[in-house]
């Protein structure tokens, strides 16, 4: 095999590479011999057909299937053996070949650039340290008490009221016809709520245990059955039981109800899912702040065939028109994103840095314990999502470089507390209000969501 450069212009290569006619012969009766013991052919006992019946019924597949695998063979050692950093799949451009003729292609390489490092040791940044307030974790105490409410049988003959439980039997029709689900047993529905069916809670205000009630209500539009979206339904309900709703004490009992051991172990998973909160928020401005510098004080030239996939992966969802008016500056941030994200691979390489799959399910448990009550719903997530751990893996890769660059640059903490945290983000989303909103939409996505203001709720 033949290898020679044909030209190089900055980031991209073109490679002659040919390979013999006697090295192609040679693997084509390789494949012929391997046949011959796979091939059935009437006539002939299995394995015994000869490598000329086989050729003359199958040589033009087998003559594709042998030069695919030279091409990929060849171009993977023809940029092993010029020491290329390719960026992206190279493009092959045949010129001569076919049987008793030597293979002639090019490859032509867009190669990843060289990446010269800078010092980060002038580097400034600003770490939060962020102090939860026993009043905050309070107030976030009797949000969950009052969203897992308890329920408490009424008197004979108290009337229901918003706020209470109702539990009934219905049987319900269309145009005085029944139809598929038009019967409910044990039905059981939170007043006030509406989520049953718009307009059906008020209606039960007033009811007692044992009453009959007629109520109308319209099917919703999206009825799984086309022919009874919107309809006028008449139910009749048997009001089986009315339930007051009863004050959740604050206590070990009601602590153990939400998977915690008693209330000061429930306080402390929720300090520390508030404090996480705004954590991951101000890491995120502080990381941002980082990036920034980084790629202010690095010069990269950007591989064209990179820019364009980013391009197609950020404008997949947008209209025409959409993308040639954004078009500039998707491709500022296209560079950007790139830009970053090789001179960030570089460091972690250089730096040996890797992530296990203990660190992985290291940081999925540490996700459970955050957020109490939703174990199952974070591990059906990770379960039914092929990507998501792959994705997790990625963003720890990440903040194992991040935080290895904060160890190297002038790094200053700064104790706050949650009002001073929520001013600190509200500006940071402030002065990204100038903006144009392609910008917007397109920035980084795990940044964007980490920078959003938390909400007290």
């Amino acid at each position: 095999m033949k290898i020679e450069v044909r030209s190089k212009k900055g980031l991209r290569t073109i490679l002659s590479v040919i390979v013999d006619k006697e090295t192609i012969q040679n693997k084509m009766d390789e494949r012929l011999s391997e046949l011959q013991k796979e091939v059935t052919l009437k006539g002939f006992r299995a394995g015994k057909v000869p490598p000329s019946v086989i050729k003359s019924q199958f040589g033009k597949s087998i003559y594709g299937e042998v030069i695919d695998k030279i091409l990929r063979d060849s171009s993977a050692k023809a940029i092993q053996e010029k020491n290329l950093k390719i960026a992206g799949q190279p493009k092959i451009d045949l010129k001569t070949f076919g049987e008793g003729k030597d293979l002639n292609f090019e490859l032509q390489i867009d190669c990843l650039p060289e990446i010269k490092l800078k010092s980060f040791e002038k580097y400034k940044a600003m770490d939060y340290k962020v102090r939860v307030e026993n009043n905050i974790v309070e107030e976030r105490l009797k949000e969950m008490a009052s969203r897992h409410k308890q329920f408490e049988d009424k008197q004979d003959g108290e009337k229901a009221k918003i706020g209470d439980q109702v539990t009934f039997d219905y049987s319900a029709t269309v145009d005085g016809n029944k139809f598929e689900g038009s019967e409910g047993k044990n039905v059981q529905i939170e007043l006030g709520k509406d989520l049953f069916l718009k307009g059906f809670d008020q209606q039960l205000v007033g009811v007692k245990k044992k009453d009959k009630k007629n109520i109308n209500a319209v099917l919703p539009a999206n009825h799984p059955k086309k022919e009874l979206a919107n309809k006028q339904t008449k139910f009749t309900c048997i009001i089986l039981n009315v339930k007051k709703a009863k004050e959740n004490k604050l206590d070990d009992n009601f602590a153990k109800t939400l998977g915690a051991k008693n209330l000061d172990d429930m306080k402390k998973l929720i300090k520390d899912q508030i404090s996480s909160q705004y954590s991951q928020s101000l890491n995120a401005i502080t990381k941002k702040n980082i990036l920034d510098q980084i790629e202010k004080n690095h010069d990269l030239e950007i591989p064209q065939n990179l820019i364009d996939h980013e391009l197609l992966i950020m404008t997949q969802s947008l209209k025409e028109d959409e993308k040639k008016k954004h078009k500039t500056n998707n491709e500022k941030i296209a560079k950007s994103r790139i830009k970053l994200g090789l001179i960030l691979n570089e460091y972690g390489e250089r730096n040996n840095l890797k992530v296990s799959d203990t660190e992985v399910r290291e940081e999925i448990q540490k996700q459970i314990k955050g957020m109490p009550g939703q174990e199952k719903m974070i591990l059906d997530y990770y379960q039914k999502n092929p990507n998501a751990s792959q994705n997790l893996k990625s963003s720890i890769y990440e903040e194992k470089i991040i935080n290895l660059i904060k160890s190297k640059i002038k790094l200053e903490t700064k104790n706050i507390n949650t009002q001073e945290s929520e001013k600190i983000i509200s500006d940071f989303n402030k002065s990204k209000s100038f903006k144009s909103d392609a910008e917007k939409t397109h920035s980084d996505q795990k940044s964007r969501n980490k920078s959003k203001k938390i909400s007290k709720k």
